[in-house]
């Protein structure tokens, strides 16, 4: 006996509709949606691979392919910025997701006295927009406490804010929660250690939430546009977004210059969810992990 499905639910309860003209809405339907969701990438692509006479027209097929938006790209420093932009990311990354893990461990596995108010202010942070928080970021970069080194004009004053995020923290608390406490006293009772139970138990059951926050931080520190305005002090030291805003200024550079550093800057962060999806929706799905 089949166990097919004979029709398949629709969250917009097309499957309860009959006949040619229910199909034909269904169609133009789905078209609209695609044409709304995938055209702006559409343009930007063709945008960027063939000459933009008119700055008002885009169109959605290309009349020559040509690749000197790029080359023209390229002679006004976007690789320099993507190169910036790559060590801003990697290394902010990986503070943020080292940060994280250690922080989760201690929050989610150990209780002390002050834990609920440690969780508040890690939450509190959230609630902060980036321009309230733009003026004292840029006094403590200048001045950093206890050691005070000046961050102001180096890519390090890029990574140092966001190598702790309460989102990542929150993220992982809830993953972390869930593991059952019994392995990890059956492997104290074998003689391991917290490091050890971090990186042979813990870890390995809270890939799907490492596949999440990655691509979470991935994005959130690749678009950062405050954070290196505020740093940056020299052309030299742009990021990738940052410098999107230069070349949309300079008259001589034109719409597919732009554009074609806009596809540069949109491609990482796609990249990214391709390598980390099958976590990424294990994580979103999972909602938790099982022992």
């Amino acid at each position: 006996m089949s166990t097919r499905p004979d029709r398949y639910d629709s969250a917009l309860g097309f499957t309860a509709l009959r006949g040619p003209l229910a199909r034909v809405a269904q169609i133009l339907l789905y078209a609209v949606l695609v044409t709304i969701f995938a055209g702006p990438l559409v343009a930007l692509m063709v945008g960027a691979f063939s000459p933009v006479a008119d700055p008002s027209r885009l169109t959605l097929w290309p009349d020559r392919l040509t690749l000197d938006n790029f080359t023209a790209a390229f002679d006004r420093g976007v690789l320099g910025y993507l190169l910036n932009s790559f060590i801003v990311v990697g290394v902010g990354l990986l503070l943020q997701i080292l940060v994280s893990v250690s922080a989760v461990y201690a929050l989610a596995r150990h209780k002390f006295p002050g834990m609920r108010l440690v969780l508040l202010l890690i939450l509190s942070t959230m609630m902060l927009p980036e321009e309230i928080l733009a003026i004292p970021l840029s006094l403590v970069l200048a001045d950093v406490p206890i050691v005070h080194v000046n961050l102001i004009g180096t890519l390090a004053g890029m990574i140092v804010p966001v190598a702790a995020w309460a989102f990542s923290i929150l993220v992982m608390t809830e993953f972390m929660k869930e593991i059952p406490m019994e392995l990890e006293e059956a492997a104290r009772i074998d003689g391991a250690g917290d490091l050890r139970i971090l990186m042979t138990i813990v870890l390995p059951l809270v890939r799907p939430a490492l596949g999440v926050i990655g691509i979470f931080g991935f994005t959130m520190i690749w678009d950062q546009y405050m954070l290196p305005l505020l740093v940056a002090q020299d052309a030299s030291q742009f990021t990738l977004p940052l410098a999107l805003r230069t070349l949309r200024t300079d008259e001589q550079a034109g719409l597919g210059v732009l554009l074609a550093a806009a596809l540069l800057a949109l491609l990482p962060s796609v990249l990214a969810f391709l390598a980390l999806q099958r976590q990424f929706m294990k994580g979103l799905t999972s909602g938790a992990v099982k022992g």
